[in-house]
């Protein structure tokens, strides 16, 4: 009876998980990236000065006698920039000195918001992806209109197209150096700056990464949690393990993507009745207990292993976003059944086809139920629906 509207949502699915066929931008030379391969990586700091504040320019002077070294220095009409510590071969840092310089010049890098671009460089990728963002210093009390100074900072690998799926978490890991900037003349660059910019690459590209390597055929398991709104506990694991995985849980949850009217507290209402997933590190690999998933978040394993494989981040990352985009999609279609089904009783068989084409049918009715639970007309048929699942799981 459903073989073809089943037929129908088993080929879309599989064309939402064929990624690799469609995405290869994220696995070619242009990424840094051939198989099992790990890109070049750099960082770049620069001091920027405001130039038209005479005490602005004094009050730093010690710090430009320092820079003996004319080439690490580039002076504009309103600014100048300084080298302060570059991982970059020394050809290619005077190259991105002038593409900062020109970016500042046109106003296009504001305080606090990063930039991502790509920057040709003598480096041998030729060309790589820029995230830049300038962190100024603050202002104080007895000249507010003084030009601020701060500090450029500059993440570059791979390709802008990978850099911008990663980049509330390049804002978020450059923020975090907001406070190691206030030392006088960064006496803790060997100490805190230095390393910290050179892990860049590892704490805000690559969890995603280790999270699928570490969990394998089990990701499924972490994809059903993050879309039904589980609680996951990590057990015997060090602190980036933990934070690992609750940066992949909210990678891949839907909050914040859904309808405004789904609040966070009636999501959880709705998953009350479910168990947190308890992934225990104590053993390797990890044993993970009160496991669920569905048919649609199984489909995805490979296509995660793939990339996993291959080293790389960019191909996983956007392997999640087709993954949440798919379930969203599935979200708005059984919406629209679920109206059409208030004055229709062909829309309400075809929400029974949907729900068993789909394979994510648990998940998608938690959320129609968190939805609308203030509208009895729906709530009835979501009930309708939650039997004729609960009947198909019955029968296997």
């Amino acid at each position: 009876m459903f073989t073809s509207q089943t037929s129908m949502q088993t080929s879309s699915f599989q064309d939402s998980i064929d990624v690799e066929e469609k995405d290869t931008d994220y696995d070619n030379e242009e990424m840094g990236y051939n198989q099992k391969i790990q890109l070049n990586c750099y960082y770049t700091i620069y001091l920027y000065q405001g130039t038209r504040s005479e005490a602005a320019a004094e009050g730093n002077v010690a710090w430009s006698q320092r820079r003996t070294d004319s080439t690490a220095s580039t002076s504009q009409e309103d600014f100048s920039l300084t080298l302060v510590d570059s991982s970059l071969p020394v050809e290619a840092e005077p190259e991105l000195r002038c593409y900062i310089s020109r970016r500042l010049s046109k106003g296009a890098l504001l305080g606090g918001m990063g930039n991502i671009a790509a920057v040709e460089l003598s480096v041998p990728e030729a060309a790589v992806g820029c995230y830049c963002c300038l962190l100024e210093q603050e202002r104080s009390p007895e000249q507010p209109d003084a030009d601020g100074n701060g500090y450029v900072i500059c993440l570059m690998g791979g390709s802008e197209k990978g850099l911008n799926l990663f980049r509330l978490e390049l804002d978020k890991y450059v923020q975090g150096l907001q406070s190691s900037l206030q030392t006088a003349e960064l006496v803790n660059l060997e100490t805190e700056i230095r390393p910290y910019l050179s892990m860049w690459y590892e704490e805000s590209v690559m969890h995603i990464h280790r999270v699928v390597q570490m969990v394998q055929g089990s990701i499924s398991l972490l994809l059903h949690a993050a879309l039904s709104h589980i609680h996951v506990e990590v057990t015997n694991a060090d602190d980036r393990t933990k934070a690992d995985v609750a940066r992949f849980i909210k990678a891949a949850s839907l909050q914040g993507l859904v309808q405004e009217d789904t609040t966070t507290a009636s999501l959880y209402k709705a998953s009350e009745a479910l168990t947190d997933l308890v992934i225990d590190c104590s053993t390797s690999p990890p044993t993970l207990s009160n496991t669920v998933s569905n048919r649609f978040c199984d489909g995805w394993i490979q296509s995660f292993l793939n990339a996993a494989e291959r080293c790389n981040p960019f191909l996983l990352r956007q392997i999640l976003e087709n993954f949440k985009l798919k379930a969203i999609q599935d979200m708005n279609s059984l919406k629209r059944f679920i109206r059409q089904a208030e004055s229709s009783h062909y829309a309400l068989f075809r929400c029974c086809q949907f729900l068993q084409g789909c394979g994510n049918g648990d998940v998608l009715l938690q959320n129609a139920h968190a939805e609308h639970r203030d509208l009895p007309e729906a709530c009835s048929i979501i009930r309708v629906l939650d039997e004729f699942l609960s009947e198909q799981q019955a029968q296997g």
